[in-house]
């Protein structure tokens, strides 16, 4: 009985060191992000419009950015196995075994790409069309009304798709349909129309440095919003303030 009771209060104190050693967790020095690489926003070599408003986010704080460039299912993969604190560029709650901050770092523009002779397509007909989008974006779950869509692997077949009649729009963030419109052979074939607007936010994995991370994003979001201090990054690179209503 006596060593019974002993070892329980060696457990009790054992818990109570653990639970205040969760507490004290300190913001670790670097923040490790996974993203698939896309052009002028987040390239492989440092430079684009999230790594711009992410570094402006964290490196004030002392938390240097650390980059790895993977496809974006890997880069989900790897932020819930813990491999990174982070994913960059992810819908809200779009995997439950992932930590969602209160803030959005960016508003992705959500894009239609068809044929300019098609009918122009609204978020209320979208169901109507055979849609295209890359795999594991999962616009099923975002957009109204979708029926009829096809994931493909990567993007160079998309024009193709649509000019022979394979599919009636691609759907994809406003920088990846031009993309996709500049290669065409003839871009005036095509025609773009905005169908939605969606919050785009880091993911953190569920680990004590990760959740620190998290707390601290959301801390220097509200700041800088309130300050205005991110609107010059958007400007610079000639994209759409997201924050307006704030």
């Amino acid at each position: 009985m006596a060593r019974r009771g002993l070892l329980a209060m060696v457990l009790v104190l054992f818990g109570s060191f653990v639970q205040a050693g969760d507490a004290t967790t300190t913001t670790p020095s670097v923040v490790q992000l996974a993203s698939e690489e896309w052009e002028d926003y987040t390239a492989a070599d440092g430079h684009g419009l999230a790594w711009d408003v992410l570094r402006k986010v964290f490196e004030p704080a002392g938390v240097t950015l650390k980059i790895r460039t993977e496809p974006y299912l890997r880069s989900m993969g790897l932020a819930e196995r813990g491999e990174v604190d982070a994913c960059v560029g992810s819908y809200r709650d779009e995997l439950p075994g992932l930590i969602y901050p209160k803030w959005n770092f960016d508003t992705d523009h959500i894009y239609a790409l068809g044929l300019a002779s098609s009918p122009v397509p609204t978020p209320q007909t979208l169901g109507d069309y055979r849609l295209a989008w890359v795999r594991g974006y999962d616009y099923q779950d975002y957009l109204p009304n979708v029926r009829r869509y096809n994931e493909v692997l990567r993007r160079t077949g998309i024009v193709s798709m649509l000019t022979q009649n394979r599919a009636d729009f691609y759907i994809d963030a406003l920088t990846e349909v031009e993309y996709v419109r500049s290669r065409a052979k003839d871009p005036s074939q095509l025609r773009s129309t905005h169908i939605a607007e969606l919050p785009l936010y880091l993911c953190f994995a569920k680990t004590p440095n990760a959740r620190a991370l998290a707390k601290l994003f959301d801390q220097r979001m509200e700041v800088l919003v309130n300050s205005g201090e991110l609107k010059p990054i958007f400007e610079r690179w000639k994209q759409p303030y997201p924050f307006e209503e704030h």
